[in-house]
């Protein structure tokens, strides 16, 4: 392996390393040798960025957590418009998407991760899950504001059963994401009740 290469934005290049490691080799084999194999340079290039490896995995899923926040703002911006279950199957695609549901198992399979992410971020270590709660949570609250939800929905409940339903479904389904159908299925049994009881 070169251990000449000089890498532009290595700090983005070694997460982007690390990710293609997980989603093909998952927790147990996204270690330091085989981000920096995967990046094409030597080890020595992680650790002069970063202290030890699990500061580099904090860096990591921080950085993928700030992205699944930009990108779970669409969510809430889509409050009002088409219909609530449409809205939620389609976030759910992008909230538990692949690089999202393979980062959830490196969190809980490593517990000095778990404790730098608890230091760092509001709500705990359980990065990724926190962020797809809280947009669904926010996209909730914005339909039932707007009255179309029922005005007694319990949100909190909705949001648990959505986010953990959603992750269930799509990290045991494999090869792949689950089909629509089965989002929908899973959106529309969460939510009937609370839609079925909005003010006409």
């Amino acid at each position: 392996m070169p251990t000449g290469v000089h890498l532009r934005d290595a700090r983005q290049q070694l997460f982007d390393a690390a990710e293609r490691v997980l989603l093909r080799s998952g927790p147990n084999g996204l270690t330091g040798r085989a981000v920096t194999d995967e990046a094409g340079c030597a080890k020595g290039v992680l650790y002069r960025h970063f202290s030890d490896f699990d500061a580099f995995l904090t860096d990591l899923v921080l950085d993928r957590a700030g992205r699944l926040e930009k990108e779970a703002s669409a969510l809430r911006e889509s409050a009002g418009t088409g219909t609530v279950a449409e809205n939620l199957s389609s976030a759910l695609f992008t909230l538990f998407g692949p690089v999202p549901v393979a980062i959830i198992p490196l969190i809980t399979f490593r517990d000095e991760l778990r404790a730098r992410l608890r230091q760092v971020m509001p709500g705990g270590g359980i990065a990724i899950l926190a962020q797809a709660s809280n947009a669904i949570s926010a996209f909730l609250t914005d339909e039932r504001d707007r009255g179309r939800l029922a005005a007694d929905a319990d949100i909190d409940s909705l949001t648990l059963s959505l986010t953990g339903g959603g992750h269930l479904l799509f990290a045991d389904h494999a090869p792949g994401p689950p089909t629509t159908e089965a989002v929908d299925k899973l959106v529309t049994a969460v939510i009937t009740d609370a839609v079925q009881r909005r003010p006409v």
